[in-house]
C-alpha cells in the first residue's frame, strides 16, 4: 500500500514510522528498500484486501496523476460489510483500477460488480506477445463516423482474452514507463479503450490521448457520454478539481498511419 494513517494523516511509507491500515485498522509497517518501491505492509503475511496486488512503479506513476486524497480509498458494502481499497476514486465517484498482473475472471467480475462505476487501466506490455498482437489486429480496425472510434470484428485477436467480456471500459496502456515525449512509437502514446457495449454486433475500440483521459477523469463523471444531456450534466463546476489543458486532443488513426486531431470524447 502507498498510504497508511499516521497520527490521523494519510502518509506515505518512510523508515521509522508506524501506521494504521485505512481498510481494517490494524498496524502497518513501512517497507523501504532498494529492490521495491516504498510501501506499507501488514505484519506477517496478512492482507486485509485479497484483491490487492503487489504494486509496481507503473502503478505509482499512474496514481500520481491524481490528488493524494483520491488514492487508495476504502469502500464498504453496508449490506455485507465487505471492504476493498480502490486504487483511485475521483470526486465524481468514478473508480479507476490499475492492473499489472494476471487477473482471474471471477475476481474481475467481482470487482466490476462491487465498484460498478469504474474503469480498468491495464499494463499492455506485461507479456511480450500482447503488443505485437495488438499491432497486427489494428489492420482490421474499421472506422466509424466518430473520430477515434473503430469497430472490431474479433477483439480476441487484438486484446488478451481476460478482458474481452468485461462489463466496464478497459483501457490498455502500451507505453509502460517510457516517456510519451521520448517514445517514437505513436501507437504506444495513445490509450486504447475496449468499450463494453457493442454496435450492431461489433466490438468498439476508442483511441484517446493520455492527457485527454487524465483531464476528463479529473473533471467529469462519465468517460464517454453518449448523449448531449450527459455532457451537460457532467460538465465541471468552478469548485471542482481541474487540470491544466495540454492542447488539442489527438488520436492515432491506424488507417492513415498518423495522429489526427481533434476528437473530444
Amino acid at each position: 500500500m502507498k498510504y497508511a494513517i499516521v497520527d490521523g494523516i494519510k502518509t506515505e511509507a518512510a523508515k521509522g514510522l508506524k501506521g494504521i491500515c485505512p481498510g481494517c485498522g490494524s498496524e502497518l509497517i513501512p517497507k523501504c528498500g532498494k529492490r521495491r518501491i516504498n510501501h506499507w505492509a501488514h505484519k506477517g503475511t496478512r492482507n486485509c484486501d485479497h484483491w490487492w496486488e503487489t504494486e509496481t512503479e507503473w502503478h505509482r506513476v499512474w496514481k500520481n496523476n491524481y490528488p493524494n486524497e483520491w488514492q487508495e480509498v476504502t469502500f464498504r458494502d453496508e449490506r455485507t460489510d465487505e471492504k476493498h481499497i480502490a486504487d483511485v476514486r475521483t470526486v465524481h465517484n468514478l473508480v479507476i483500477e490499475f492492473q499489472h498482473s494476471h487477473i482471474d475472471p471471477k475476481e474481475r467480475i467481482s470487482r466490476e460488480a462491487f465498484y460498478k462505476n469504474m474503469v480498468w487501466i491495464v499494463d499492455g506490455i506485461r507479456l511480450k506477445r500482447d503488443y505485437p498482437r495488438f499491432l497486427k489486429g489494428t489492420k482490421n480496425f474499421k472506422r466509424t463516423k466518430q473520430q477515434g472510434v473503430f469497430r472490431v470484428d474479433s477483439p480476441d485477436k487484438v486484446f488478451p482474452n481476460d478482458w474481452i467480456k468485461s462489463t466496464v471500459p478497459v483501457i490498455f496502456d502500451f507505453l509502460g514507463l517510457d516517456s510519451p515525449n521520448e517514445s517514437q512509437d505513436k501507437m504506444k502514446n495513445i490509450l486504447w479503450c475496449l468499450w463494453p457495449k457493442k454496435i450492431k454486433g461489433y466490438s468498439v475500440v476508442i483511441g484517446v490521448s493520455r492527457e485527454s483521459f487524465i483531464e476528463r477523469t479529473h473533471n467529469e463523471a462519465n468517460l464517454f457520454p453518449e448523449k448531449a444531456e450527459d455532457r451537460k450534466r457532467t460538465s465541471p463546476k468552478k469548485s471542482q478539481v481541474k487540470v491544466r489543458k495540454s492542447g488539442p486532443t489527438h488520436y492515432y488513426d491506424p488507417r492513415k498511419g498518423r495522429m489526427v486531431k481533434k476528437w473530444r470524447f
